[in-house]
């Protein structure tokens, strides 16, 4: 049975704070569903899923850290409450802090380039005690990016190298770049292997990632066709190392995410009864929001981010409504505080038509994945977006920006082309004409109700799930090992 360790930030529902969170916490699942012994190994934030579930120590050791040692602990989550081998790397005084990636005041922390270079030379001493190492090491994002340079070229790590590594991109416009000033913080590395480090003068981890991994993967298909063109810089690096490329779409955990168990919604699907459900739902959320439930409703949920999108709702709401359109608006999410103080204000103006919860709130996302009819994602950048698999699941039809992996899962309901994927509203350009656009066309849709119920019906039934995405990434997986 061939072993898998994943490296990674975040695993979900252990520590979380976007896409990444939910990849890491169902892909194992379903690999090892299909013959892998599949672990995850996390950093131990400070987070309430991890401060009540027990852990014992399975490894202890210090890394180097310039003049330094920085201790640590690797601790096994007793009972895998995951469905998995879940650990977690115990570094007093790096990780145990109120934020994953940000500071209370929402600028990343001042030392994250140490954070994560403990962080990886832990994973690494870690495997190199154990008496059954992994057969391939699936590293995430660019705070593991230097783990494949580090077990090719740093002599501590080197018994490591004939290791297969995979690297994810799950968002090439963060690349954690830092200067060459801070070289002193890394581990002994040949010398001749600088250039492998660098891009255009800094340390890179997510370029020295792709350079070094044996494959490197993107969570869709289209994303990695954008990335080809569009990668903040690493346009010709990506180009260079296509032969190493495959784009897999990300799943969905359809256990997690079922509307028929799902116990954090007001009332499960029973039998066929779609339209019951989603009325009942959509009441449930009149108890919790001000708006009228007897218009359509268009719901936005996600950080309040430029890549979302979510700077054009403010604008996107305040022309549907102020064109008095039949239409109700609900928004979730934290971030961007310009964005939420706009939002805020319009709350009073547009009463009764318009509310919001500006938090981060995993039961009242699911509340509001089974009763809106619309969800609206008007990304700028979206590698491959979970939100709209997770509305098409619960009947909420998905409004999507035509970008990465919204376009390889979205197909706009007037297409007659047998296209596979959810059918919903697409839109071609970041613009607020095209969103209107989009939100009016959505609106036609629901005058209809035979056909706006077929195509919620439709999308319920398309298969999302990890089972396909498992297998695709078992495939890759058996292409890279003896």
């Amino acid at each position: 049975m061939p072993r898998i360790l994943h490296i990674s930030m975040e695993c979900y529902p252990a520590a979380k704070a976007g896409g990444m969170g939910d990849v890491v916490g169902a892909l194992p699942k379903y690999l090892n569903r299909i013959g892998f012994d599949t672990a995850v190994l996390i950093p131990k934030h400070r987070t309430h899923w991890l401060d009540t579930h027990a852990t014992h120590v399975v490894w202890e050791g210090s890394v180097r850290v310039h003049h330094g040692h920085v201790s640590y602990r690797i601790e096994y989550v007793e009972g895998d409450p995951t469905g998995f081998p879940l650990f977690v790397a115990n570094i007093p005084g790096l990780f145990d802090r109120s934020g994953i990636y940000l500071d209370p005041s929402g600028r990343g922390w001042s030392d994250e380039v140490v954070r994560h270079l403990v962080f990886q030379q832990a994973a690494l001493q870690w495997v190199q005690g154990m008496e059954h190492r992994p057969d391939l090491l699936h590293c995430h994002d660019h705070h593991t990016g230097l783990i494949p340079f580090m077990v090719k070229h740093c002599p501590d790590y080197r018994s490591l190298a004939h290791i297969p590594t995979v690297f994810t991109i799950h968002n090439g416009a963060y690349h954690g770049a830092f200067s060459w000033e801070l070289m002193y913080l890394l581990p002994w590395f040949d010398a001749e292997a600088r250039g492998l480090l660098d891009w255009n003068n800094a340390i890179n981890p997510l370029a020295a990632a792709i350079k070094c991994c044996w494959a490197f993967t993107t969570v869709s298909p289209g994303y990695l066709d954008e990335l080809r063109h569009n990668s903040n810089g690493l346009e010709w690096l990506i180009n260079h190392e296509w032969h190493k490329a495959h784009g897999i779409l990300n799943g969905i955990d359809t256990e997690v995410w079922n509307p028929r168990t799902d116990p954090l919604i007001f009332y499960n699907l029973k039998g066929n009864a779609i339209h019951k459900y989603k009325k009942e739902n959509k009441l449930a959320l009149a108890q919790r929001f001000r708006f009228d439930a007897e218009r359509p409703v268009v719901t936005y949920i996600g950080r309040m981010a430029r890549e979302k999108g979510a700077d054009l709702l403010p604008d996107l709401i305040g022309r549907t409504l102020g064109a008095d359109l039949p239409v109700s608006w609900l928004v979730l999410g934290s971030g961007d505080s310009g964005i939420e103080d706009r939002l805020r204000s319009m709350l009073h103006h547009f009463q009764g038509r318009f509310d919001a919860a500006l938090e981060y709130n995993e039961a009242l996302a699911h509340q509001l994945y089974a009763g809106s009819d619309f969800l609206i994602m008007p990304s700028r950048v979206e590698p491959c977006g979970l939100n709209q698999m997770y509305a098409a699941r619960y009947g909420t039809v998905p409004i999507v920006r035509a970008v990465g992996g919204l376009r390889d899962t979205v197909v706009d309901y007037e297409d007659q082309r047998e296209l596979p994927g959810a059918r919903g509203v697409q839109f071609t350009h970041f613009t607020l004409d095209d969103a209107a656009g989009a939100v009016w066309r959505a609106l036609q849709l629901y005058r209809d109700q035979a056909r706006f119920r077929k195509v919620r019906t439709f999308d319920m039934k398309v298969d999302f799930s990890w089972e396909r995405s498992a297998s695709a990434y078992g495939a890759l997986y058996g292409s890279l090992m003896p």
